[in-house]
């Protein structure tokens, strides 16, 4: 075991590398970030001198060296308006991580149960349902179904907030509490409020389910589709002539293993969810890290958008490492 972590553990730093490489490259391609973002807004002198101080002019390789020691540094870069990147992740971070912890909570308390039921009654009218179900949720555009959502539940019911991670009051007061953490729920708390902690929990239940029913819809037909094929196991059909009820053969023999292959495919959707909230921040207004990504966009601000997609990159590679971390406990199997 110790072995596999410690070549799991190398791979973090491979796999972020390739991955920043190959974002700082393709932003390359478009060419210079200074020219795109303030080309016909400057004169040509001012974006030359532009160029110079961020070190523009420089061989791609000499730029691609002090990119790659600068994140050594934790050093993602500057933008346009001279904000260190770092402090943008630091701050609109905490506010992605909420909401993909949120979206997440929703996806497994629809997905599994959900997904655990259609396979116990394959092919009943609950389970074609289901299947259903599964599908429109996977297939649904994630900023369609927020509208919707805000239509009916907010515009039409006035039930919950129509954007925003809180009212505008009390988002003003949490900026004041210490020690701040950038996320709403925990500076709630922290605050000693109880309105203020419900106020940015109906703000966080729109937002959730629309991103989380995107994940729960995969979910529910994995979990489906492997638990299925467990229970078709010698060894499930073994449990059963020893005379095991079917709650105890689904519950401890079967979908459990059922789990394996689930857990790979859940972990690369979760670490998605960090670049895939994008338009659930957008639709919501809920001014997290793919919210300002949308914004470096909109204004061209290349650089922002190169440092904020390397942050992400390297998520991506932590978050693979912790999959394969817990896959190797629920399957003692997995061994180098």
């Amino acid at each position: 075991m110790l072995r596999y972590v410690g070549v799991r553990l190398l791979m973090i730093p491979l796999t972020a590398w390739i991955l920043v490489t190959v974002v700082f490259f393709l932003m390359r391609v478009i060419g210079d970030p200074i020219t795109a973002a303030l080309g016909g807004r400057m004169s040509p002198e001012q974006i030359d001198a532009r160029k110079e101080a961020a070190g523009l002019n420089r061989p791609i390789l000499t730029q691609y060296w002090e990119y790659l020691s600068g994140l050594m540094r934790g050093d993602f870069g500057r933008s346009q308006d001279n904000r260190q990147i770092s402090e943008v992740i630091m701050t609109y971070g905490a506010a992605t991580l909420e909401l993909v912890i949120w979206a997440l909570i929703v996806a497994f308390l629809v997905g599994i149960p959900l997904g655990r039921y259609a396979a116990t009654h394959r092919d009943s009218a609950a389970d074609a349902g289901l299947r259903m179900f599964a599908i429109l949720a996977y297939a649904a555009p994630v900023f369609f179904v927020g509208l919707l959502l805000k239509l009916v539940f907010s515009i039409k019911l006035g039930w919950l907030p129509v954007a925003g991670r809180a009212s505008t009051n009390v988002e003003l007061r949490l900026q004041h509490v210490e020690p701040k953490t950038n996320i709403m729920v925990v500076d709630a708390i922290l605050y000693g409020n109880n309105d203020y902690l419900i106020d940015v929990l109906k703000h966080a239940v729109l937002p959730s389910i629309t991103l989380g029913l995107l994940t729960a819809g995969v979910f529910l037909r994995l979990v489906r589709i492997n638990l299925i094929q467990t229970l078709r196991s010698g060894y499930v059909e073994a449990a059963r002539a020893r005379g095991l009820s079917s709650r105890v053969v689904t519950g401890r023999h079967a979908f459990r293993n059922s789990m394996i292959p689930i857990v790979t495919v859940m972990g690369m959707y979760i670490a998605m969810h960090f670049g895939g909230a994008v338009l659930t921040e957008t639709t919501f207004e809920w001014k997290g890290l793919g919210y300002q990504l949308a914004e470096y966009l909109k204004a061209r601000d290349f650089i922002a958008v190169q440092g904020i997609v390397a942050f992400i990159a390297v998520m991506i590679a932590v978050a693979s490492f912790l999959v394969d971390m817990v896959v190797a406990m629920i399957d003692p199997r997995v061994r180098f």
